[in-house]
């Protein structure tokens, strides 16, 4: 019952968090990667020393690659972003990735190219589009079959009502972690990429499920009490909802927060970004599950009781 007691603290703390998301997101943006604004991406492994970024980035301006992104990757590694290269541009700034051009005292430095991917502007605008479809899609039909799976609970509040309440929860626990990702990425330079969705994609996934399984029993001690002819106040029966659900909520977080945190630090390099989105998607999501869903259902049947 203390969740359903200071319901009002942790709707001004979900409201607090998502302002500081949208302005986060606002401020720093979101920055997407090649994949959805089109360009190439050059991934080199040097075979000895790696040249400093900020080096290689004079070096590249100098040759004519103004609007190129230097990162380091892995160990010996840079990866390079540009505009959609020709086959003659391509030559040219691997050229430029040579201690030679840095300095012409200094022996070569060899490297290998490990990647090269060029993306037309047209195709990255098509994939930034069906993912924004994707993510839509998927909140409607959540809606829609919680809707459905709870059309026999229709007081005190309508099934729609527990559909509304999901989507809407479902809506903050991905900006959030999104609003984490753009301050993420303005200090580190890192790009939302496809995997980035495919995260937004999986946490849709797992958050609706916790609060599934909160209302679920909220609907089944709603048959009990009708059954039994058992008057209780709906407050009560979502406090007691909550706290026979909420260990099996924290449990199921902790286990799949230790998963992504293993792969963060252990990892590969390419699948940081994801677990990263991730971790804070489930901690988000689990005190979404546990601290506003059920809550929320509060208010809308104090709405319905006064019609």
């Amino acid at each position: 019952m203390f969740i359903v007691k200071h319901r009002a603290f942790f709707l001004w703390l979900t409201g607090f968090f998502l302002v500081a998301a949208v302005a986060s997101i606002a401020v720093f943006g979101l920055k997407p990667s090649l994949e959805f604004t089109g360009g190439s991406l050059v991934e080199v492994e040097y075979t000895s020393e790696r040249p400093h970024v900020s080096v290689l980035q004079d070096v590249l301006g100098a040759a004519g690659f103004t609007d190129a992104s230097v990162r380091e990757s892995g160990e010996n590694a840079i990866s390079i972003r540009t505009h959609t290269l020709t086959p003659e541009e391509h030559e040219s700034l691997l050229s430029a990735l040579t201690l030679s051009v840095v300095s012409p005292d200094a022996s070569t430095t060899p490297f290998t190219e490990s990647r090269f991917n060029s993306i037309g502007p047209s195709l990255g605008s098509e994939l930034a589009i069906k993912a924004l479809y994707a993510i839509g899609a998927v909140m409607l039909t959540i809606m829609l079959y919680i809707a459905f799976v709870f059309r026999k609970v229709s007081r005190p509040v309508p099934s729609w009502g527990y559909g509304l309440i999901v989507v809407v929860m479902l809506a903050i626990d991905i900006i959030v972690p999104a609003g984490f990702f753009a301050a993420y990425a303005h200090f580190t330079g890192a790009q939302a990429d496809p995997l980035f969705v495919v995260a937004l994609l999986a946490l849709l996934g797992y958050c609706v499920n916790d609060v599934i399984v909160i209302f679920d029993r909220v609907r089944e001690n709603l048959q009990k009490n009708k059954d039994l002819n058992r008057k209780e106040e709906f407050e009560m029966t979502i406090g007691r909802s909550i706290d026979e659900t909420m260990g099996r909520s924290i449990n199921t977080s902790v286990t799949v927060a230790l998963a992504l945190i293993a792969i963060i630090f252990f990892g590969a390099e390419v699948t940081r970004n994801f677990a990263i989105v991730m971790l804070v998607g489930v901690v988000v999501g689990t005190f979404s599950s546990i601290a506003r869903s059920a809550p929320l259902l509060i208010p809308i049947a104090h709405r319905f009781a006064k019609k």
